[in-house]
Parts: C-alpha cells; structure tokens; sequence
C-alpha cells in the first residue's frame, strides 16, 4: 500500500444511481481526494466522460492502477462482495455501499484481505449522519436518558416496489430486507452500542413481489434487550406519518422519537415532547438525488475514509460494522425459512 500523504484517486466501480452518486459527492464535496476512474456499467462510459476520467473495462483493471487508491463499490447488491474483494486484495482502501456484501464469508473474506494489505474499509451506512440520529447518539452517549430499554424501527416506504430498480427484485440480490431494511439494523447497533445475538423473524412479500418486500423482526441485543423492526416496500400510499426510516428509543429516563427525514424529538424524565432536530428535505428518489443535501452524508462518510486513509486510523463506519448487519439480515432469513429464532456466531472484531 502506498503512504497516502499525496491526494488519493478514487475510483469508482458501477455507473448508475449510486455511481452517479459517488461520483458528484468526490468532485465537488471531497477533499485530499479526486476522482480518477469509473468502471462497469453500461454507462460507465458516459459518467467517466462527463468527468474527464479513463474509462476502466472492468473491476479488475480499475483495482490494478496505479492511479486508483480507494474504490467506491456501487454495484448491484450481488456484486460487492466480489468487487469490494478485489479492490481490498489489490491494496486500495475501499467503501461499500450497504450491504457489504451478500454473505457473511464474502464479509470475512474482505475484512481478512484489509488486514492483509493495510487497506482501510467503510460501509455506506447514510442513515447514522442525518441530524436526527446524529443529536440522538449525542443524548444517548450523555446518560442523560439512562439505559435503552427497547427500540422499534421502521422503514416503510408506499409502494415503494414501484421505485426500486429491476435488478433489487432477482433473487440474486436477496431483498428490500438486506437491500434497504440493513439501515434499520445498523442503527440498533449504532444507538445501543450493543451487538445482535439473535434473531426472530417472518420475511414474505404481501403483493407478489419476486423477493421478500415485508419483514417483521424481533432482535435481541447481548444485553438481552429485545428491539423490533418492520420493513416493507409494499404498504399502500399514502403510507404513515414519520415511518420512512423511523426510530423510537425507550430509555429508562425519557423518549426519543428519530425521523432522520423530518423532525427529531426528545422526552426527558417525563416532560412534555422537545424538537431535538430538524433534517432539511431530501429527495432521495427524484431529480434532487444529487443534490448537497442528500450528498452531504455520502461526503462525511467519504470524508472519513479518506482522512483514515491519510492519517492510518480506523474510519468512524468500519467493516466489522458492516458484516454484523449482513449478519443480522441473513439470520432474519434463516428464521423467516426455519420458523424458528436465529442466533449469530459472534467472532471478535478485528
């Protein structure tokens, strides 16, 4: 691995929605960085272009230039695992969009070729750096609010099959459960500190669709709290209020009611409801999708890596972070398929 005092060039694997996403965020929101190439995807050619950037054949010819020290993985769900392998193998640091990968060895395998080569890993976890779940963390780490006795999370988005691209719906690439449902499942690890243990679940589609789109969980943490979430694409419009990404922490000295899209509120020791935070619009799904606003935690956690990189740190969002929600998903499938609860083999981060 190359001593990264010098800017390091990004190269990003996959040219769609989050190509296209990454791409934005390093040319106009990184620094200590530049975008140095684009590879697979039909339209890789045009993003790589619209930049000024070679136009790589493939992963593996991105991951073996010199010029390339970090790669961004924004392809199918499918793929990462393979590509983010082959970035970690050849040395480049490496962030990942979620989830890290389709399965745990794949994880492993990634985290073991990072040890390997020095090479420094990040998932692309969004929801823990939008403000609401940012002020939260804040109030939990304080101790104001006590121990967190019980979380119920939910990401319900109305009709949202409809929005989802066609390859998230092959059985290759798993589900909504692994595909979006995996944010709800960080963020229990992220608010509690505490890893999952076990795993309850049923995971089916309620409208025919081709993979699970609605996933009831019950998750218990090894501190034995047990936490709920509820995932699916399929609820009617207009869907319910504050339940897109929603988060409620029951703590033993107050409440906290996270909308990472809207309002955030807080409720200490009984008191009446107090906004915590508000998060400015985003328009993830439409022709906003590249704007600052919604590129603003792609950059903090971009930002990160890179600054890990240049400075030899682990980055706030590590791989091991990743690993655990795929863990934590596959399990909810496993339980959803035994009918019976799941426990995870929990290894020691490395």
């Amino acid at each position: 691995m190359e001593n990264t005092a010098h800017e390091l060039g990004i190269g990003i694997v996959g040219a769609g929605f989050m190509g296209q996403t990454y791409a934005r965020t390093v040319v106009t929101l990184i620094s200590g960085a530049r975008l140095a190439g684009v590879a697979e995807g039909s339209r890789a050619p045009e993003l790589a272009s619209k930049h000024g950037v070679p136009c790589f054949r493939s992963c593996r010819e991105l991951v073996a230039s010199d010029a390339v020290h970090l790669v961004c993985v924004a392809t199918p769900h499918a793929q990462h695992g393979p590509h983010a392998l082959a970035a970690a193998a050849a040395g480049k640091h490496v962030l990942i969009d979620k989830p890290m990968a389709s399965s745990v060895e794949e994880c492993d395998a990634i985290l073991a070729a990072c040890r390997d080569t020095g090479a420094k890993c990040s998932i692309t976890y969004t929801q823990r750096n939008r403000i609401g779940v940012v002020q939260a963390r804040e109030a939990l780490a304080s101790g104001a609010l006590g121990r967190v006795l019980q979380i119920r999370t939910y990401q319900i988005v109305p009709a949202g099959i409809d929005a989802v691209p066609k390859w998230q719906l092959e059985p290759a690439n798993a589900g909504i459960l692994l595909g979006h449902g995996i944010h709800n499942f960080d963020l229990i690890r992220a608010l509690t500190g505490r890893e999952i243990v076990s795993v309850f679940a049923k995971c089916r589609s309620l409208a025919g669709a081709p993979v699970e789109a609605t996933s009831d969980v019950i998750l218990t943490t090894d501190d034995g709290a047990v936490h709920y979430l509820f995932c699916s694409f399929e609820v009617p419009k207009p869907g319910f209020p504050r339940s897109e990404v929603g988060v409620r922490v029951v703590c033993e000295k107050g409440l906290l009611d996270i909308d990472p899209y809207g309002e955030t509120r807080i409720s200490r020791n009984g008191a009446a409801w107090q906004t915590l935070a508000v998060q400015p619009a985003i328009d993830w799904a439409g022709k906003g999708f590249l704007d600052p606003v919604r590129l603003e935690t792609y950059a903090t956690i971009l930002q990160d890596l890179v600054d890990a990189a240049h400075e030899g740190r682990d980055p706030a969002i590590t791989g091991w972070d990743g690993r655990q929600a795929v863990a934590a998903v596959l399990a909810a499938y496993e339980s959803s398929r035994s009918g019976g609860e799941a426990r995870l083999d929990l290894p020691k981060p490395h």
